[in-house]
């Protein structure tokens, strides 16, 4: 080894549903002591240990891989080394891109172990590019096979979710399995009582939350920390929407069946996934102890209905806001619903009001009605992306510059927090990498014992994932921030198209626009005047 360059080494370990068996071979433990062992008989000191779990060789964008990448370019890195190739990744694309010209650009020198692959070996390089194309036809193959596994457990009635629903928990011995949980199962046979009785969906919500009973999420936080988030103060706890009642209500899993349906992703490399069509929707009945007798189950169905018939008005209004409109005060959805007047105007948008959905379920002591017409908000709506499209085509690269502008004054102080908080977190995270590697030789030696190890291992690997996916959290604000130009070139190119439009639709409000959000109207001089600010996508507001 005399005359060997100073490495500083860096193991990347990554191991995902991807792997097929997920066998001991592949695991992440098993990989440290392969990686470790290689690097001790060939004289490599290492300098960092990363671990992506659970990361998907498709995607790139893996916490640890990304950060891995910025110590190369910083300098801290110049020598990785992996398992094989499929650990880098499974497309050969990317992977190929790394192995012949990343990797080569930032004198790193990448090792394969299992593969043979040493790219300050020259010869052995000859087959890599052949490797990896076999790598991503075999993710493709195994994504087939998962999908196809999972789907037939849906069609068995086996449950495949993350969490249990509300009412239930996952069946220790079979966690494909429901069995009914006795602290929330009640609440669910309150509400289907209560629906049973006539009370409607947004009258059982006011109960719930005035009854102080702690809603699905509550229970959901229980089992998995991410749930938190959601649960900021005491009482929100209790604040349940009239989507979550009517999701009870609705779900066949109270009467003992599971829900099972296809929704595929786009392709094996896009994680968006195709919508939900009724057709790919089945359900597989009597696969666990129901809550609620299936009649009953049967019975609550008829009567949510039934209700909905009975508000059908003779003309049908289209809501094509829906999703968009938003309280500015308490950042509430805005529901619509017949206007209470005495005439039936020809235009349909007349006949129907918004008002804010907090105020409609609490009343005044939480928010106004916020209340806006149907026609009026259509007319401020078209007479906004007319006015902007037109100034798009007078002069589009004086607007460009307007909104890289405005976007601009705040983007320098949110680049500094982020950045800054992003340094602390990277180093936590390089802290954690040095003390796992310390760990992993003390227990090989024998300094730490298996339950301290073990225990240890643990710790530092939950607090990994949270810094990692902060991390995550902050590179993509920061790089949203930094888009500034090429957002504001995107939506003078896209606006520019609407300057001639006489009439809105769904579609183009939501290529359009993020979000629409409504003031209270507000007395001046004796005339009412209502604000609405119309947030448009890349760009946001544009007064």
């Amino acid at each position: 080894m005399a005359g060997q360059p100073k490495y500083n080494t860096a193991l990347y370990i990554r191991l995902s549903k991807d792997d097929g068996t997920m066998s001991e071979s592949s695991s992440i433990q098993t990989q440290k002591e392969m990686l470790t062992r290689y690097c001790r008989e060939n004289g490599f000191a290492i300098s960092q240990i990363y671990i992506d779990d659970g990361w998907s060789g498709t995607n790139t964008n893996r916490p640890s891989f990304q950060r891995m990448l910025s110590d190369i370019e910083d300098g801290k890195i110049n020598c990785v080394i992996t398992k094989d190739l499929s650990r880098l990744g499974r497309n050969y694309l990317e992977t190929g891109s790394f192995t012949e010209i990343y990797f080569p650009e930032h004198n790193v020198r990448y090792i394969a172990v299992t593969d043979g692959v040493d790219t300050a070996k020259g010869s052995t390089m000859d087959i890599t590019p052949f490797k990896n194309l076999l790598n991503d036809m075999y993710a493709q193959d195994i994504s087939k096979k998962i999908k196809s596994s999972l789907l037939t457990r849906q069609k068995q009635g086996k449950f495949i979710g993350t969490k249990a629903p509300y009412g239930y928990v996952k069946d220790p011995a079979d966690k494909n399995h429901l069995l009914i949980d006795k602290r929330f199962a009640p609440t669910v046979r309150y509400i289907f009582k209560l629906a049973k009785d006539g009370i409607g969906i947004t009258q059982i919500a006011r109960q719930l939350r005035s009854e102080k009973v702690p809603r699905p999420v509550a229970a959901a936080a229980e089992e998995l920390e991410c749930y938190d988030r959601y649960l900021t103060t005491e009482e929100s706890i209790y604040k349940w929407s009239m989507g979550s009642v009517r999701e009870i209500l609705r779900n066949p899993v109270y009467k003992g069946a599971v829900r099972g349906q296809k929704r595929p992703k786009i392709s094996l490399k896009s994680e968006k996934r195709k919508p939900v069509q009724s057709a790919g929707t089945f359900v597989v009945e009597g696969m666990h102890e129901p809550i609620i007798d299936p009649e009953e189950w049967e019975l609550v169905q008829r009567l949510i209905t039934s209700r909905k018939k009975t508000r059908k008005v003779e003309k049908k209004y289209d809501n094509i806001f829906s999703g968009l409109v938003k309280c500015a005060d308490c950042g509430f959805a805005m529901t619509f619903t017949k206007a209470h007047r005495n005439w039936n105007s020809e235009n349909i948008y007349a006949n129907y009001d918004y008002q804010c959905n907090n105020y409609r379920m609490e009343g005044k002591s939480v928010c106004t009605h916020h209340r806006i017409t149907a026609l009026n908000l259509y007319n401020a709506v078209l007479a906004d992306i007319k006015r902007l499209a037109c100034e798009a085509l007078g002069d589009d690269k004086q607007m460009i510059s307007a909104i890289a502008a405005r976007l601009g004054k705040s983007e320098k102080e949110n680049v500094r927090k982020a950045e800054r908080e992003l340094k602390r977190a990277n180093k936590r995270l390089s802290e954690l990498d040095r003390l796992f590697a310390k760990l992993y030789e003390e227990h090989v030696n024998g300094k730490v014992n298996e339950r301290n190890y073990n225990s240890l291992s643990a710790s530092y690997e939950n607090e990994q994932t949270e810094l990692e996916c902060r991390i995550s959290e902050l590179n993509a604000a920061i790089k949203a921030e930094r888009e500034n130009d090429e957002n504001a070139v995107n939506f003078v190119d896209l606006i520019k198209q609407y300057a001639d439009i006489d009439e809105l639709s769904q579609a183009l409000l939501n290529t359009l626009i993020d979000r629409i959000e409504v003031h209270e109207p507000v007395d001046v001089d004796g005339e009412f005047i209502q604000k609405l600010d119309v947030y448009y996508k890349f760009v946001g507001r544009l007064d």
